[in-house]
């Protein structure tokens, strides 16, 4: 590859290609590209070339000629033997991809209703074999990781016994809380278990900031634990809503919000402030999407430019057939795709 920059007064453009063309462009033999930085076409009293300004006002790829493209304002002049993929290189480097569970309610009991304890692991190990072949940046579970056992020696077995299977997945992992995680432990012997400092918190991946949330809370603002709590009064209190606001205001990134409990409904799945939360992101103007779990059940809102998916459970239905997963792909533009996997439905938003 090489890459040229030039001072190029009106016209240069087109004598730059004519020259590549005498040094051999169009010979089949070569594999050479010459790109030009386009905002380095300025005149000697440093105006920029009109038509150039028009040109580079888009960022899509403009195709000059066979072989010649314009992409994001430089000019690439490319031998037979390149492969135009090169091209869209950067694009596909800045996406990041996440895998997302959610409600995975492993226990060793029998099942109850549609609910099937003792297969999530198979479940599990199905969504796992899918996230190696993808290599996701991290995974997420959304929360009830587990469910509930009859003494806290007990749900530590579940949990060490799940969290092994989950962990192998990925490295880089992040628990939301759910209701049924805390509802035999308490929240210090949780995250204890899978080795997470915190309830909420963020962190940056890439071009993206993540926000992890805990809705595990009374009205009262006593933290779920040890079945102290009702489970259709989950709450944000008031210390973690002003952190949510001042960690939107310090990042400059389009943002992603994980939680358990739903912030798009106002029955009892739904947090009970949750309209104020809403309106925090909403301010910010940097939340893209919300990925919840909770109600086990595919859901989507999109409430004043904020995507609200609501994820299946994985612990509904026995068998395969029953699974649910899914692959969340972020692009640079702010497009959201998100590939779900048997029973997880699949949507694509754009900004």
């Amino acid at each position: 590859m090489r890459q040229v920059t030039l001072h190029c007064v009106d016209g240069a453009l087109v004598n730059l290609v004519k020259a590549e063309r005498r040094r051999g462009f169009h010979d089949g033999s070569l594999n050479m590209m010459a790109a030009v930085n386009l905002g380095m076409f300025n005149d000697p009293g440093g105006n920029t070339d009109s038509r150039l300004n028009k040109m580079t006002n888009h960022s899509d790829c403009i195709r000059l000629g066979r072989r010649a493209f314009l992409r994001n304002g430089t000019l690439v002049l490319a031998g037979a033997s390149f492969d135009s993929g090169q091209l869209f290189a950067a694009d596909r480097a800045s996406t990041l991809s996440v895998g997302l569970v959610t409600d995975l309610h492993y226990a060793d009991k029998p099942p109850a209703g549609s609910r099937h304890y003792r297969e999530t692991p198979d479940k599990l190990a199905e969504a796992a074999e899918l996230f190696g072949k993808h290599q996701p940046a991290f995974v997420v579970e959304l929360g009830d990781f587990i469910d509930a056992a009859d003494s806290v020696d007990a749900e530590l077995g579940y949990l060490q016994k799940i969290n092994r299977d989950f962990s192998a997945i990925s490295k880089n992992r992040h628990y939301v809380l759910g209701n049924h995680c805390v509802y035999t432990l308490t929240k210090h012997e949780f995250l204890g278990g899978v080795g997470q400092k915190k309830s909420y918190y963020s962190f940056d991946s890439g071009d993206f900031h993540f926000v992890v949330l805990d809705s595990c809370f009374r009205s009262d603002g006593e933290a779920y634990g040890r079945k102290n709590f009702e489970w259709t009064d989950p709450n944000i209190p008031a210390a973690e809503v002003e952190w949510l606001a001042a960690d939107l205001n310090c990042t400059a990134k389009p943002t992603v919000v994980f939680a358990h409990q739903r912030l798009d409904v106002s029955n009892h799945y739904g947090v009970k402030n949750a309209a104020d939360v809403r309106s925090i992101m909403e301010e910010s103007g940097k939340v893209l999407a919300v990925f919840q779990g909770h109600s086990h059940k595919n859901d989507h809102n999109d409430i004043r430019g904020i995507h609200y998916c609501t994820l299946v459970a994985m612990v509904e239905g026995t068998g395969q057939e029953s699974n649910g997963y899914t692959l969340m792909t972020l692009a640079g533009d702010g497009t959201i795709s998100i590939q779900g996997f048997r029973k997880q439905s699949g949507y694509r938003w754009t900004r």
